[in-house]
């Protein structure tokens, strides 16, 4: 006589609490082309390769690393702070830059404020994200993808714009690039996701050709 089939992760079968699900007994997964199909699968949902085959449990663990990078970024200004006051000059013994003020904000004022913006920013989004999935809102909710993206992209930002030799616009316009292509990966079907990437990657090319 065959024996039902159990889970492996299935609880062993006691009073068959139905309330919980704990009876032990699951019935065969169907195959397809002998490979099980999941439920997400089945009900035609997207599969693993799409945003929504995460599972919310790495999601939050990739959101508390972004925002513990974040918190270091800000912390960290590039190139410091002065050790000292800095007079004038040696004639004008007038402070020019105070002992603890950040040197990059003295010397680099717009590139400093754009890095502080955008590690905020990705503080900020980055624990919007943690919150969303503490609360266990959906992973497919436009609130976890755009603080995801936002947080993600604002990394990027904050190390093109800690480089000294690099214009200021073309670091925002390299943010931009990003945001939007994280945007494309995490929001498109695979599908389509490959045909958008594979259209961008291959119009400079065709354009060439004629």
């Amino acid at each position: 006589m065959d024996q039902p089939r159990v889970h492996p992760n299935a609880a062993p079968p006691g009073n068959g609490d139905l309330e919980m699900g704990h009876d032990g007994v699951y019935p065969p997964l169907p195959t397809q082309q002998g490979q099980p199909v999941s439920q997400q699968q089945r009900r035609g949902g997207p599969g693993p390769n799409s945003w929504v085959g995460n599972d919310a449990n790495t999601l939050l663990v990739v959101a508390t690393l972004i925002t513990t990078l974040t918190y270091q970024l800000g912390t960290s200004i590039p190139g410091g702070y002065w050790q000292q006051d800095v007079p004038r000059s040696l004639q004008d013994s007038t402070v020019m830059y105070h002992a603890g003020d950040p040197i990059m904000r003295d010397l680099h004022r717009p590139r400093y404020w754009v890095f502080m913006g955008a590690s905020w920013v990705g503080f900020a989004s980055s624990m919007v994200m943690t919150l969303c999935l503490l609360v266990r809102m959906a992973v497919d909710s436009r609130h976890v993808r755009w603080s995801f993206v936002v947080a993600y992209s604002s990394l990027v930002l904050t190390f093109v714009v800690s480089q000294r030799r690099t214009h200021l616009s073309l670091d925002i316009l390299i943010w931009v690039a990003v945001l939007a292509f994280l945007w494309i990966i995490v929001s498109l079907h695979p599908n389509r996701r490959s045909r958008v990437i594979q259209e961008l990657c291959c119009s400079g090319r065709g354009r060439g050709d004629n």
